[in-house]
């Protein structure tokens, strides 16, 4: 049997979007962004705390539901026969009663519609190369401050703004917004040659990238160092397109005390594709 999406995170149908939320949460705050599950829940999360997504996903489970009603119908028709029989054997017929096994509860939901992953895709390049300079950092699990973690994922929303965006016409000062929250070994090592690339793109192909954070969550907190999950929108224009697109991404950023800023020290995204009916 295939769990639904409501089941991989563990909440009702009718959940509310801050119950879902904090169960997706909840359930990834000490797992390694390697296991299987943490891929599971956050495909979740991208579903049903996207209220287009959710309605469409929920629209796939409703056959099911009627056919829960049929078959509780089919064994009420049932039932009712096998009262008549009881009723002549108890005028004397020799006709046995006959049981019958009524469902005790709601059939299984069909297997959900994976929906493909997210990733940073602008100007043919940024994917290939932000995946070949970033390594996602595993931190070993330690005890750390709520309030520091909770401090470090604000950071994090602020800082993926500037640095996932940029435009083709003020690129200069597009890296000087997005170095403020960066440590200067992941500058040097990872942002500052990405950003090469993009600067011999970009005029040609007027690109202008916005960053949109919908979702975030602390992924796995240590000592002095908190790995936040993003699911982060761009909507991107481009000569080469005809229409202003949106490309949905997963990053994992690796946020580290420096003094008394949190700064990134690591970044990696995940997944490929447009937005959902681009």
């Amino acid at each position: 049997m295939t769990p639904s999406w409501y089941d991989v995170l563990g909440v009702d149908p009718d959940a509310s979007t801050d119950e879902v939320r904090a169960a997706w949460r909840a359930a990834i705050a000490d797992l390694d962004p390697a296991d299987r599950r943490f891929r599971s829940l956050n495909q979740a999360a991208e579903v049903l705390l996207d209220p287009e997504r959710r309605a469409a996903y929920d629209a796939t489970l409703e056959p099911d539901a009627d056919a829960d009603a049929d078959a509780h119908t089919d064994a009420h028709t049932h039932t009712g026969t096998d009262t008549d029989t009881d009723t002549d054997a108890a005028d004397g017929g020799t006709a046995a009663p006959v049981t019958t096994r009524v469902p005790s509860g709601p059939r299984p939901p069909r297997s959900p519609r994976v929906v493909p992953g997210w990733s940073l895709v602008v100007a043919g390049v940024l994917a290939v190369a932000l995946a070949a300079l970033t390594v996602l950092a595993l931190v070993s699990p330690a005890a750390s401050g709520e309030a520091d973690a909770e401090e470090a994922r604000e950071v994090a929303v602020r800082a993926i703004v500037p640095v996932l965006s940029y435009d083709y016409r003020s690129m200069d000062e597009s890296a000087a917004a997005a170095s403020t929250y960066m440590t200067s070994a992941f500058k040097t090592r990872d942002y500052d040659p990405l950003f090469a690339v993009l600067q011999e793109n970009v005029a040609e192909t007027e690109t202008v990238v916005e960053a949109e954070v919908v979702d975030s969550g602390v992924v796995r907190t240590g000592e002095d160092r908190v790995e936040v999950l993003l699911f982060v929108d761009q909507p991107t224009t481009n000569v080469r397109f005809t229409e202003p697109q949106t490309y949905q991404n997963r990053v994992v950023v690796t946020m580290v005390k420096d003094g008394e800023d949190w700064l990134i020290d690591k970044l990696v995204t995940t997944g490929a594709g447009p937005a959902a009916g681009e």
